[in-house]
């Protein structure tokens, strides 16, 4: 049985020896940053180039973090091919994007595909952005081309939903309307 943490180390080295990347287009300083990934267990197969860590999976990479409970990375079709899956109750991804705004993921499943730039978020799936959310049974998230494609929900109304909200004017544009005089 693995200790935990005891393959911290090797882990960190297979996954940038393979390749790993950031999970978005955000913010370019965080291609840059250390990759850390912290988990309970760590299984790792360099001929197969697959890893898995489990139990409060954490990885964070500069402004990206990623929980899961469970995290799966298959580089067995080379590289920037790679495929990495979470799953969790839910499974957490955030990061932010060059302009300085959050982008939040939920899903029990986040797989994140980095040949094609996109997520895919299964089961209780959310993606916020701007104060503005999409809510689905599933959801494809292109980061690169920031297009999103949902699915509706299993249960309840079967739709999906999403809440656009108005971004707030700049408070030096803003004008106080005149008022009449009172008599």
């Amino acid at each position: 049985m693995l200790k935990p943490f005891s393959n911290l180390l090797l882990g960190i080295s297979i996954s940038l020896a393979v390749g790993y990347s950031t999970i978005s287009y955000a913010g370019k300083d965080d291609f840059s940053k250390t990759i850390e990934i912290a988990s309970e267990q760590s299984f790792l197969d360099r001929i197969a180039k697959k890893s898995i860590y489990k139990g409060s999976v954490l990885i964070t990479q500069g402004s990206l973090v990623l929980q899961a409970d469970e995290m799966e990375i298959d580089a067995s079709k080379g590289q920037d091919k790679e495929v990495f899956v979470a799953m969790g109750s839910p499974a957490k991804y955030s990061q932010r994007q060059e302009n300085g705004k959050m982008v939040h993921a939920t899903a029990n499943k986040i797989e994140y595909h980095r040949q094609t730039r996109t997520l895919s978020l299964e089961g209780n799936a959310e993606v916020e952005q701007n104060s503005s959310s999409v809510k689905g049974n599933s959801i494809i998230f292109n980061m690169e081309l920031e297009q999103i494609m949902a699915q509706g929900q299993d249960q309840g109304s079967g739709r999906v939903i999403t809440i656009l909200q108005p971004e707030a004017k700049d408070s030096k544009t803003q004008t106080i309307p005149e008022q009449d005089p009172q008599p």
